[in-house]
This record gives C-alpha cells, structure tokens and sequence, in this order.
C-alpha cells in the first residue's frame, strides 16, 4: 500500500510509525505490528502505532528520526507493507517459559534489538524474564558479548584498566580522584560513564561541571594517548548500545535484572579494551546490597565472567551505609573533588580512603604497585598533589578551565540549613531520603542543587549545629525539598538517654 508520509518534529527513542485505523485494517494490521517502510533511498522496519484522527486516511507519521534514517521528505509518497514477526520474539517466549537460551538466540534477540525489530513490549518480556527466571553464567556471558558487538569498540595501543561500580550510594564521586591517580603510571584508563538517571550525579554529570563531556571515539583515543586517561560520557559513543536500549525501559519498570546489570557493565569493559577492572560494590543500609555475604557473592560471580572474558576484575565491598564525602549533585561534588585533589588533608576521609582503596586495587592488579603497597602508593600521589596536577591536565584535554578553583564552581543560589534540635549523637544518615531530597531540589538536572552533609553518622553534636544544607536554582524546587527534609528527616540524632522507665 502507498502512504503519504506526514513527518512529525519529534524525536523518539523507538523507531515507530503511526497509521489510520482504517488503512491499519486493510493491512490486517493491530498496534504493535511491524510494518516495512520504503522509500527511494532505503527501507526500514517500524512498530505500528494507531490513530482515529491525529493521521488521515491514505498518510502515515513518522517521527523525524525515523524519517531522517531513510531520507523521508514531508509529503513523500512510501510503500507501507506488513513485516512478520521476528524469529528473536519465539526466543524471547522461550526464556518467559523457563528455557535457557542459546548463544545465536541471544545474539538474535541483541541484534533486533539494536535494528528496533522489537516493541518495547517484547522488551518487557525479555527483562521481566530474565528478573524473575534468571540467566545462569553462560548466558550472562553470551549477552555480554552480544552487547559488546552492536556497537563500536574503542581500540588504544596499551594496557588498559578501567573503575566501575554497581552504584546505590549517592556523592560517590570518587572516579574524578581514582583517574588521575591511575593515569600517574603508563596504564591508560578511559572512563566512559553514564548520565544519572534515578541518583542526584553520575560521574559524567560531575565532570560535565569541569570539562567537556562529549567526544567521539576518535577524540578520546587522542585524549588518552597524551594524558593516559579521560572521563567522559559514553552515551553517545555507541558503545554495547543493546545495553542502553534495555536500560531505557528498565527504569520505567523499576527492575534491574541482575544478570543483565552484570552483562551491561562487562560490555562497556570489553567495548574499552579493559584488561583489569577494580569493581566497587557498596553494602550497607540505602545501598543495592545489603550486606557483605551478599557482596561477595556477587563479586564471586563477576570474577568468575570476566575470566571467560579475558577480564581481571577484582572487586572491592566498600561501605554503602552512607554517602561518600558530604556533597551530592553534580557542582556540589564537582567542588568537593577538585578540594579534595587540591587540599586531601582537610578533605572527608571516605572520600579520600575509597578513591587510594580502588585505585591502589588496579595498581596492584596491574603490576604497578608491589602485592599490600597499591594503597599506600595511590594515597601518597594524592597526598602530595600529584593526581591533582593530573587532573588539571585530563581537565585541560577536555576542554576545561584546569586552574578552576572550587569556590567558582558556580552552586545553588537558593539555600535552606537545618540543624540539630538536641545534643546527641547521629544514628542513621539516610541514603534514599538524601536522594528524594536532592532530586527535588532539581540534581541532577539543575547543576548547582543538591545537599551538603556538615555531620555524618557517628559525630556528636550540639544544639544548634548545622547538620546539612540544601541548594537549589529555583526556589519552588527548595521549597520542596525542605519539605521533603522536614517529612523524611535524612539525619537522626538520639541521645544516650533513650528512655526512663518507670516514668
């Protein structure tokens, strides 16, 4: 059937088209069927979508992605034909039923994946699938390198290693000392990170602060092949994008399927190059694991993969009960990391023991430090403000100003202080009530908002002394965000006293 085509100014993540429900039932077509779409210059495959009114009898939308893939003018004339359902969807059914899948069915399901064969409703079903059935080792394996073959890979001349942690604890901004701390030795380590998605900051966030974030693939190679190490964004580099693809509707569904969480940190280290990658697994309370038994477990199962993968993980159980350091949002941690490069005697010690822990990990791992001295190693190099010169050069590279101080990175104008109501000690500093709280201010969207922790776990306070404060650009976000602190407290403070009985 011949269509008009009608191209809508949207962009979409999905590759769909929308039909009149009238030329949808000469085509024997219901919503979530494929049509093929061609034109001149090329044809493409679409999941339908249906209208009564928004499109005309004898038109069909496409949105502009979809219509730039195949060069669509407004208005041109497309041949519009029913396109079966593809084999990768039986494969699909097969693991709903409780069957394990093969390496071609998995590499199947990736590709179609990656070419939009499959409606998010398929999607659905692979990762409700693989959440509640499971992937056993070898399937994990498969994905892993199935994701890693959709896209491109980045090749350097070199040893490379890599940090990655499985995420959970808000402030984790330890990446931006563990680079330049690494990138000291002739190891190259180019940190591709994503974007927060549900956390107040990732680590492309941060340093999205300091520096450019957005290179190709070609401008990171020459990045790191002057200063040994970048950190960037990976999510325009097409890097293992079967990956982002699953994550995009992962987060509407509120699951993150462990195999694939797995399988989507060890395509992004195959797609570097990675040879030895220190994997940080927070445990502890507000953290995606709970406790150590249930970190080394884990921890067991990703080293177990990445041998099969030609990887050397090693992993570190860190403490996840609460945040790293005292700043969480994007500028807040960018000013906390450039302090603790530039003066790491005054700096949190979390902070500074966790980014010398990791970073002494891939030192070790890698030959550069002697087996018990990669700590003391990677902490002496930022005691004495060597990684901060090296940060200073990785900022340059990206296109930042490296002589930036941290009180001029602009934050929050918008501020709200809360302090202690009582003497006492602080028993529980909440990680999820800090997440709501710094999110509402706007982080990490907004830049500059977030919340700063002048009191942790453990310290004994006054009255009257501040325990954290939040920052804002937009002074409705403050407003709920305090109300949010004053709902859900995200500091507990008790006394020694808990109670007298009898009364």
């Amino acid at each position: 059937m011949q269509l008009i085509a009608q191209i809508l100014d949207i962009e979409s993540s999905k590759k769909s088209a929308i039909i009149n429900e009238q030329d949808a039932e000469k085509l024997g077509l219901t919503i979530n069927d494929r049509v093929r779409i061609s034109s001149q210059k090329g044809s493409i495959i679409c999941i339908v979508e249906l209208s009564t009114s928004f499109v005309e009898p004898g038109s069909i939308a496409l949105y502009n992605n979809v219509a730039s893939s195949i060069s669509v003018n407004d208005g041109e004339k497309l041949e519009v034909s029913y396109e079966p359902t593809p084999q990768s969807v039986e494969y699909i059914r097969k693991k709903m039923g409780g069957g394990k899948l093969t390496e071609g069915e998995i590499k199947s399901i990736m590709n179609d994946l990656v070419k939009s064969e499959l409606s998010d409703l398929d999607i659905s079903a692979f990762l409700l699938a693989s959440n509640y059935i499971g992937l056993d080792t070898e399937e994990i394996k498969n994905i892993t390198v199935s994701m890693a073959e959709t896209g491109q890979k980045l090749n350097l001349n070199g040893f490379i290693v890599d940090k990655h942690s499985i995420g959970g604890v808000p402030g984790n901004k330890v990446s931006l000392l563990i680079v330049p701390t690494v990138a000291l030795t002739e190891l190259l380590i180019p940190k591709t990170s994503s974007k927060a998605i549900t956390s107040p900051s990732g680590t492309a966030d941060t340093m999205s602060v300091l520096a450019n974030v957005k290179f190709s693939l070609n401008e990171i190679k020459s990045i790191v092949e002057k200063v040994h190490g970048c950190i960037v964004w990976g999510g325009a580099l097409n890097l293992a994008p079967a990956d982002d693809l699953l994550i995009r509707v992962e987060n509407p569904l509120r699951i993150d399927p462990r195999g694939l969480m797995m399988a989507s940190i060890l395509s992004k280290k195959l797609a570097v190059g990675a040879k030895v990658v220190a994997l940080d697994i927070p445990v502890g309370r507000g953290a995606k694991i709970k406790d150590s038994i249930e970190g080394e477990r884990l921890a067991k199962e990703f080293v177990e993969i990445g041998k099969s993968l030609g990887i050397n993980i090693r992993a570190g159980i860190t403490y996840g009960g609460q945040p790293v350091g005292k700043a969480v949002g994007p500028a807040l941690e960018a000013r906390e990391a450039i302090s603790a490069l530039m003066e790491p005697r005054l700096a949190s010690m979390s902070l500074i023991s966790k980014a010398a822990s990791l970073a002494g990990i891939l030192l070790e791992t890698s030959g550069m430090a002697p087996k018990n001295m990669g700590y003391e190693i990677a902490l002496n190099n930022i005691l004495n403000g060597k990684s901060y010169i090296k940060m200073k050069q990785i900022i340059a590279e990206q296109g930042g100003d490296p002589e930036v101080k941290a009180d001029q990175i602009p934050v929050g104008s918008y501020r709200h202080q809360f302090t202690a109501e009582s003497d006492g000690y602080i028993t529980l500093v909440d990680n999820e009530s800090i997440v709501r709280i710094a999110k509402a201010a706007g982080a990490p969207t907004d830049r500059g908002s977030g919340i700063v922790l002048y009191q942790k776990q453990g310290y004994k306070v006054k009255k009257g002394d501040v325990l954290y404060e939040i920052y804002s650009d937009k002074s409705s976000k403050l407003s709920e965000a305090v109300n949010i602190a004053n709902y859900d407290p995200p500091v507990i403070i008790e006394g020694m006293l808990l109670k007298v009985y009898p009364a």
